[in-house]
């Protein structure tokens, strides 16, 4: 072999290890990121479960993360506070000690939320400046920072929809809130899975992927479902389980006029409608493992599908014993976190079926 070709040979084998230790990078960032975006979705939810959502009735992107520091900046806030409709027709015998018991989390829930703003920025800038992003993700990455500032604005949006004649957020406006999180988490881990390394075994059919995209979407139709379910506090009632309201199927479901509103407005039908999709999405990954097992009982693919209906079974244990249980605050945080877990697991096996993204043999330092 020629001096020149061994020299070009090791000059490639360098930029391969350079990439591959880039994405290793990479692939650490954003899985600090879907950590921060898991505790985030949790403090929501406990945001939510304890009635804290109204209790800063201003948003302040900067100055906000001070939080009252004396007795009279607590005044202050409580007294924003009591204009709103919720603590006049719920909380009006509401002290300011009981105030900040649920200050505390809706401020938490914007801190982390910020602190996500940092985290993400921050090393983006740090790795696009340095050449440690290729070019084919620095776009989807910008976009995905870009959705989160907007999911600011949204989170606002919501709150806003309890501040003059409601005495809760929109449910609608709960559940594009939840929904965008979900979106924002998949998007990292759809990006962080295509960096990593990739089994060489072949997919059990042509199909294989269509199903693990079926399996994403139904994921995230239940989680929607799911917050429709919170905004209207449809958890604490009808807890029992198979029956609901003493019938497999109960009455009065189309009661609301026009009927199509029963679906996102009445509380018995929205949980019906959560319970149908808990049944369809466990039925969608038994089947798709019971084919991935017959059709290629010793691959990844087929390990990964015993993996997605498990943890889709185990979360439905979670969603029977929470509703049980009337949603206690624990496990309600179980179920939402269990959903996520769901998701991102969903995500991962999705990517999958399309291979790691291809090493350069030849890159510049700065791509």
């Amino acid at each position: 072999m020629a001096v020149a070709d061994l020299t070009t040979e090791q000059e490639i084998l360098r930029q391969v290890r350079k990439q591959a230790d880039n994405r290793k990078a990479v692939r650490i960032w954003l899985g600090v990121v879907l950590l921060a975006l898991f505790c985030l979705v949790i403090v929501g939810g406990a945001t939510r479960l304890t009635n804290s959502g109204l209790s800063i009735t201003e948003w302040k992107p900067i100055h906000g993360v001070i939080p009252p520091l004396n007795a009279a900046q607590w005044e202050e806030e409580f007294k924003l506070y009591q204009r709103i409709p919720e603590f006049q027709q719920i909380n009006s015998d509401m002290t300011v000690d009981e105030f900040k018991g649920i200050f505390w989390w809706e401020w938490a829930h914007r801190l982390i939320a910020r602190g996500i703003g940092v985290i993400f920025a921050l090393p983006l800038i740090y790795f696009w400046a340095t050449g440690r992003i290729e070019r084919r993700l620095r776009w989807p990455l910008v976009g995905i920072l870009a959705l989160g500032g907007f999911q600011g604005a949204i989170g606002w949006w919501m709150v806003s929809s309890g501040l003059t004649a409601r005495t809760d957020v929109s449910q609608y406006r709960l559940a594009t809130h939840l929904i965008t999180a979900c979106l924002i988490f998949g998007s990292c881990m759809w990006i962080m899975r295509a960096l990593s390394p990739h089994s060489k075994d072949s997919a059990p059919s042509k199909n294989a992927h269509v199903w693990a995209g079926a399996i994403v979407a139904l994921t995230l139709f239940q989680i929607y479902l799911g917050a429709l379910v919170a905004g209207l506090d449809a958890g604490f009632t009808y807890n029992t389980w198979p029956l609901m309201d003493g019938a497999l199927v109960p009455s009065d479901m189309l009661i609301q006029q026009p009927a199509w509103i029963n679906f996102f407005e009445n509380p018995k039908t929205v949980q019906f409608i959560h319970r149908i999709g808990a049944y369809t999405l466990f039925a969608v990954t038994l089947i798709n493992m019971i084919v991935m097992l017959r059709a290629a009982p010793a691959t990844t693919h087929a390990r990964r599908a015993v993996v997605m209906f498990a943890l889709v079974t185990i979360q439905g244990a979670i969603g029977v014993a929470t509703l049980l249980f009337a949603v206690p605050l624990q496990w309600g945080l179980m179920h939402q976190g269990g959903a996520l877990v769901v998701f991102g697991f969903a995500i991962a096996n999705w990517r999958a079926f399309y291979g790691e993204y291809p090493h350069a043999t030849v890159i510049s330092e700065r791509d």
